[in-house]
Parts: C-alpha cells; sequence; structure tokens
C-alpha cells in the first residue's frame, strides 16, 4: 500500500500542469489596443501556456456578434505561427471563447 502510494505521487509530481492565460476583448475593440493584447498572447503563447480568448458582450452590445468572430477570428490567423486553434469561436451567453494552443518546441 505504501509503495502503490509512493509511486502515484511521483506520478502525479512528473505530471505537466496546464496554464490556462486568458485574453478578454469587446465586440468594439479598437486596433492599438488589439495589438498590445496580441502581443501578450504572444508571449503567453511562447511560454507554453494555452489561451483562451473571449469577446465579452456588455447590454445590448450583443447584436455585434459578428464583429466579435471576426475579431477573434483575426487573432488566431495572426498566431498562427505560435500556436493552433483548439476550438472555433464559440458564443457561450455573453461570451463568444476561442481557445488556441501553443505550438510544440
Amino acid at each position: 500500500m505504501y509503495e502503490q502510494k509512493k509511486r502515484e505521487k511521483d506520478l502525479k509530481s512528473r505530471a505537466s500542469k496546464v496554464v490556462i492565460k486568458e485574453i478578454r476583448f469587446g465586440p468594439n475593440t479598437d486596433d492599438h489596443d488589439y495589438e498590445f493584447k496580441k502581443k501578450h498572447a504572444i508571449k503567453f503563447l511562447s511560454d507554453g501556456a494555452k489561451l483562451k480568448a473571449y469577446v465579452f458582450f456588455k447590454g445590448r452590445s450583443i447584436i455585434y456578434k459578428d464583429k466579435g468572430e471576426i475579431l477573434l477570428l483575426r487573432l488566431a490567423q495572426e498566431l498562427e505561427d505560435y500556436g493552433k486553434l483548439e476550438q472555433m469561436p464559440r458564443l457561450e451567453g455573453k461570451r463568444m471563447t476561442m481557445f488556441i494552443a501553443p505550438k510544440k518546441k
């Protein structure tokens, strides 16, 4: 029993922990803000963390769903060199979420 618990603890300590970093956009995010957040996204992906990018729709801004999707797809295309798209943009309540996994080194 002791040996089994010791092995399990050893395996658990060697398991890699997945870090998820988030970046939040609005549907009308300006170009400068977008570029600034994209730099952070590149840094997160190069450090080996997964990226969760989402557009948050406040109040009546939900009518700009298409703008939000275009923004996220543009981000995914520009981050192609650093990571691969894991999940296409999907609307969940007031958020449109997308996941990008880092490329292996």
